[in-house]
């Protein structure tokens, strides 16, 4: 080697190691940081921490991560503060954090020698990272590191604190090893479609994977999970791990889940009567669930929503838009009405929906979401509105899928502009021919529309009888069976732009259909005595005008022979 390459080799060296010096001086992180809180997961008790007023103490539930976590309650004077000093190192910058639940929180940290800091948060029902960052001094060799909550609030909780950066020198808490099996996996409860697991809790992990028969289906931070979208009356088997930052543990040993039959609840009545609840506020009467008139027997909430997952869809409850409707009271309005023998559908589209369902994983997206709704609310079935079309072939195979996985109870509504049903070879009329074996009813929306040909082949123009009764021969010589046939009308001039009858039309076209009394110039070759009955946009709007909608057609519909 020659003397200028050595002398070059040297000075490389000494750059490198300047450099290295250079951001250690500025408290960079680097693979050295550590976490310099002890005891950061409450895993051994209190030790490392003191709390005022004995307000601290740990618990199993809930936790973070690990199998403890701090809980401490504010009372009269005392706001539960809990502290730990924690060595650190001086000119050098520090990440604080903690996971915190429950009521309000409060992190930071004095003593730093610069600027101490604090973060916190409002009362959270699921578990919230607070974090912030702070400097030490040049002689600072410690901080005290704290959490609190608020006079005269809730408890708050606390997990898996850190004091990331340079080593202090105080000592860390272990590094976490690869957690044990998860022991005692056993079914804690079956629905038709659902199993629901529990396990014991494993000591250093912060998760667990459920597996089905291999697969990783969910992944939880506590000791219980519930499987969904399941086939009724069908074993699946089981496994558990636990991990951590270490790793994965082995699966547990397996257990089989059974599901239960699909229940039928209630059979809807021969005649029904539809309508729709306006989740949103658009100047009809704001209305609950539990609101809606009981002559409805099929209620749709409208509406849901778009995903950006093609063809899936989702539910937001417009709790601000309706008084504070938290979603847990909507599901409460939703059991009740159908333990009174009603059934709750979930529509998909209305004027604005943009769902779009053309091929097939969009199809297998839209009855996946469909039936995950279901299953979260407790929706009886799915109405389809989609006014701005939809591909036959892909809809029917989204709506076999459905089927197939919530069982013959399965109730299916649809909701069709005019021009949608004047022949049997639109792509709605379609749909609605391809799953007659499953589907409910159609109920055609014969308002917002301009003249349209009846089964005779005359031109007839919307608000009279004639209009909805030669309309309706359509599909019911079109290959719909009667039952599956409705009159979809506006609740009340307000409920559409055009289009409305007064209920007397809407009961003589319904007489006129299912007893040939009633009729205008049309008069229909035979009856349908098994005409499903009608369907109003919307209870909010039948409720703003007194209910005056479905006291008549409602009672109208449920005393047809």
């Amino acid at each position: 080697m020659s003397p200028q390459r050595r002398s070059l080799r040297l000075w490389s060296g000494a750059v490198t190691a300047a450099l290295a010096l250079s951001f250690a001086g500025a408290g960079q992180a680097s693979a050295a940081d550590v976490n310099n809180a002890k005891n950061a997961g409450f895993e051994s008790g209190l030790t490392n921490w003191t709390c005022t007023a004995s307000s601290g103490t740990t618990v199993s539930s809930p936790v973070h991560g690990g199998a403890s976590a701090l809980k401490a309650t504010p009372a009269g004077q005392d706001n539960a503060k809990c502290t730990q000093t924690v060595a650190v190192k001086a000119n050098s910058t520090y990440t604080l954090s903690a996971w915190v639940q429950g009521g309000y929180s409060y992190l930071g940290v004095t003593g730093t020698g610069t600027t101490d800091v604090s973060t916190w948060t409002p009362d959270s029902a699921s578990w919230k990272q607070l974090s912030t960052t702070f400097t030490t001094g040049a002689s600072t060799t410690s901080v005290t590191v704290y959490t609190h909550g608020w006079y005269g609030q809730a408890a708050y909780y606390a997990d898996d604190v850190s004091v990331f950066g340079p080593d202090g020198g105080g000592g860390t808490d272990p590094a976490p090893t690869v957690p044990a099996t998860p022991g005692g996996l056993a079914v804690s409860g079956t629905s038709s479609s659902s199993v629901s697991l529990a396990w014991n809790a494993v000591s250093g992990a912060t998760g667990y994977n459920v597996y089905r028969s291999g697969t990783k289906v969910a992944a939880v931070t506590g000791t219980s999970a519930t499987v969904t979208g399941l086939a009724a009356q069908t074993s699946y088997s089981f496994q558990v791990t636990a991990t951590n930052s270490a790793g994965e543990s082995a699966k547990s040993a397996a257990v089989t889940g059974t599901t239960t039959a699909t229940p039928t609840g209630p059979a809807l009545p021969r005649h029904a009567v539809t309508g729709y609840w306006q989740n949103f506020n658009n100047g009809a009467t704001v209305q609950r669930i539990s609101a809606v008139q009981s002559q409805y027997d099929i209620i749709a909430v409208a509406f849901a929503d778009a995903t950006t997952t093609p063809g899936a869809v989702t539910f937001n409850l417009d709790s601000a838009g309706l008084g504070g409707y938290t979603v847990d009271q909507f599901k409460a309005d939703v059991a009740a009405k159908r333990a009174a023998g009603k059934k709750v559908i979930i529509s998909i589209g209305g004027e604005k929906g943009t769902i779009t369902v053309n091929d097939s994983s969009s199809a297998t997206n839209f009855a996946n979401s469909v039936y995950s709704l279901m299953q979260t609310y407790g929706f009886d079935g799915v109405d389809i509105d989609l006014e701005n079309g939809l591909n036959a072939t892909y809809m029917t195979q989204a709506l076999r899928s459905l089927s197939s996985k919530a069982g013959s109870s399965l109730i299916i509504t649809m909701a069709p502009q005019t021009i949608d049903m004047q022949s049997t070879s639109n792509s709605y009329f379609q749909t609605a021919l391809n799953i007659k074996d499953i589907l409910t009813v159609v109920n055609m929306q014969y308002y917002n529309s301009g003249s349209m040909l009846g089964c005779d082949g005359k031109v007839y123009s919307q608000g009279s009888v004639d209009f909805l009764t030669a309309l309706a021969c359509i599909q019911l010589e079109g290959g719909l069976a009667p039952s599956q046939v409705g009159l979809g009308l506006p609740a009340s001039t307000s409920g559409a732009g055009s289009g409305y009858v007064s209920p007397t039309v809407v009961n003589n076209a319904l007489d006129c259909l299912t007893q040939g009394t009633g009729c205008g110039s049309f008069k229909p070759s035979k009856t349908y005595p098994d005409l499903r009955g009608a369907m109003t946009w919307s209870t909010n709007w039948d409720a703003s005008a007194g209910n005056a909608w479905s006291n008549a057609v409602g009672a109208h519909v449920h005393a047809l022979p």
